[in-house]
């Protein structure tokens, strides 16, 4: 098979050089195309020179084609990643200095919480009309999404398209390896079960050679080295039993515990991604700029070009399906029944992947207080879909009145008024809801 791939958002060109080099490191799969799309013809142009440095690396009789109109490339598209961003460097500081004002503390602001949420107002009409393209052009596409927030643009997908779409993440195998190396035991041989929502899956099991890690973890968290490591992952293990899958910065902002209050944020918050006030919103435009510079250093062949393939699961599911060679992936998807005890919604487990696609496996159910963790989140989740599919702004804003951390800072009217003045803040990316 020469399996033809969209990259949508390819001008993200550090992450679309990953992806590209994964595939391209696929054993036996000599030929395809990759298929550029991005709306900034600048930076389309970068990832277009990339890919085309990538292929002579690798040897390959692969093929590359760029455009700034997607519906050039979709009809061929046997898999569609998904890499948008829609107009963040816009309202990054939108999306945190608001909220800041109400006393709503954000780390990274991009999933969930008020950040999260305005970001799926203003990617999900992008994304939906997207996907309403694909079913024209190609339906039997696999559907790739990496587009945060995740839960919210994969649940809307699923329930508001006939595209076949799956949401992936690198938290699972990254937390596993992290959980591999605080253990001291080689990965290959940890086994877990690990089940949730994106960023909030909990490995429920944890076993080197029959037996439980737990009691062991338990007791390296007590070391200061280690526990400084991850201070508010250690604490939720310590106080609800499990590790979970995201930073500790960024789960930080899933739960109401840690940010409410400026004592709780010294005791438990550390820098960059342990849970710096601010950390997005005040890296990602300078990150953004030197991932630009390093692609013009490598394709100037000032800086080596790497080479090597990554964690990530979006070659892995291409691997399987087009080479028919079974693999095991965690990948977030409707919960037919999955996870018995949380409701229909998005959920990330375990999914064989082979030649006949993804196919999620049954986990049963959750210890109940973290069910009820994730239960939280998955309401909002199902708001954020009934105002991107019915074009229903109230929608949003009970929305933003459950999340956790925003409920646990402000009274009602508070949040609102926060809501209204990120709308008009963002008016001009909302035009669908007007």
């Amino acid at each position: 098979m020469m399996p033809n791939i969209t990259i949508l958002g390819a001008g993200s060109t550090m992450f679309a050089r990953q992806l590209m080099t994964d595939i391209l490191q696929i054993e036996g799969l000599e030929e395809g195309c990759f298929a550029l799309v991005d709306i900034d013809a600048s930076r389309l142009e970068l990832a277009h020179q990339l890919a085309e440095r990538l292929i002579s690396q690798s040897g390959k009789r692969w093929n590359v084609c760029a455009s700034t109109g997607r519906r050039d490339l979709l009809a061929e598209s046997d898999f569609i990643i998904n890499t948008i961003e829609v107009a963040g460097l816009a309202n990054v500081r939108h999306d945190f200095d608001i909220p800041m004002k109400y006393g709503v503390n954000q780390c990274i602001g991009d999933t969930i919480g008020p950040g999260g949420i305005f970001k799926a107002l203003r990617t999900g009409p992008v994304w939906l009309d997207i996907l309403h393209d694909a079913e024209r052009l190609c339906p039997q596409a696999w559907v790739l999404n990496y587009t945060n927030p995740m839960s919210i643009l994969t649940l809307a997908a699923l329930t508001g398209t006939s595209m076949r779409t799956v949401g992936l993440c690198h938290s699972v195998q990254g937390t596993s390896k992290q959980l591999a190396g605080y253990l001291e035991v080689p990965y290959n041989e940890l086994q877990w079960r690990c089940a949730g929502i994106n960023h909030n899956a909990w490995f429920t099991e944890l076993r080197y050679q029959g037996q439980d890690m737990y009691p062991r973890l338990r007791e390296l968290a007590q070391i200061p080295e280690i526990y400084e490591r991850d201070p508010i992952r250690f604490e939720i293990m310590r106080y609800f039993g499990a590790f979970v899958t995201e930073s500790s910065g960024h789960f930080s902002e899933y739960v109401p515990y840690f940010r409410k209050r400026p004592d709780l944020i010294e005791r438990y918050c550390r820098s960059s991604y342990l849970g710096e006030t601010g950390f997005y919103a005040n890296n990602w435009p300078t990150w953004r700029e030197q991932n630009e510079t390093s692609i013009r250093e490598m394709l100037a062949g000032t800086r080596a070009l790497p080479f090597a393939r990554s964690h990530e699961y979006g070659s892995n599911i291409i691997e399987a399906v087009t080479m028919h060679r079974p693999t095991v992936i965690y990948a977030n998807v409707q919960n037919t029944g999955l996870i018995d005890n949380l409701p229909d919604g998005c959920v990330e487990v375990a999914c064989l992947v082979d030649h006949n696609g993804v196919q999620p496996c049954h986990f049963g159910s959750l210890p109940e207080h973290l069910a009820g963790l994730n239960r939280a989140h998955m309401t909002v989740h199902n708001l954020m879909r009934d105002a991107l599919l019915n074009r229903e702004k109230e929608a949003a804003r009970y929305a933003l009145m459950l999340d956790p951390l925003t409920a646990a800072v402000c009274s009602p009217v508070e949040i609102s008024t926060m809501f209204d003045e990120m709308w008009e803040a963002q008016r001009l990316y909302l035009q669908h809801f007007e």
